[in-house]
């Protein structure tokens, strides 16, 4: 039996890890809004300072008001996504995991880690890899990973 086949009985096991990976997505969820309010309120992603980026808000707009829009259009559309993501990995564990769908664990699980793949190293490249910045993201994927643990466990034929 594979990974995407049909459906297997839950159990509490299941429930729990697909609670953990619906936790795992609220927490996408309010990192967006968080990202799309600190775009508006402070500019600055949370963790980064002015000097580290090389500018306060005022300076960078000063310098390019072009610039500064299109960071700013930048940090709503990646806010966007991530809440987009979110939503989709709630979804998958509310209606997939919780009722036994391995293909629904194992999509829940792969889409934030491509992501999350894909976006942390330049984060270390250009010595933006703090804990304060990324700290939140890390406590979410150590949230999602054991959910996804769990209910894989349960959810095994």
């Amino acid at each position: 039996m594979s990974a995407f086949s049909s459906p297997l009985p839950t159990s509490s096991r299941t429930n729990l890890g697909a609670n953990l990976v619906l936790l795992a997505g609220v927490g996408l969820v309010g990192y967006g809004v968080m990202f799309l309010v600190r775009n508006f309120t402070g500019f600055i992603e949370l963790g980064l300072t002015p000097q580290l980026i090389g500018g306060t808000p005022e300076e960078i707009r000063a310098f390019s008001p072009h610039l500064y829009h299109y960071i700013s259009h930048l940090q709503v559309a990646v806010a966007a996504f991530i809440i987009a993501l979110g939503i989709a990995v709630i979804a998958l564990a509310w209606n997939g995991i919780r009722t036994g769908q391995r293909w629904a664990l194992w999509t829940a699980f792969l889409a934030p880690v491509v992501a999350v793949g894909l976006a942390l190293p330049l984060h270390y490249s250009y010595g933006f890899g703090t804990l304060g910045h990324l700290g939140l993201i890390y406590l979410d994927a150590a949230i999602l990973l054991a959910g996804t643990v769990l209910a894989a466990k349960a959810l095994r034929p």
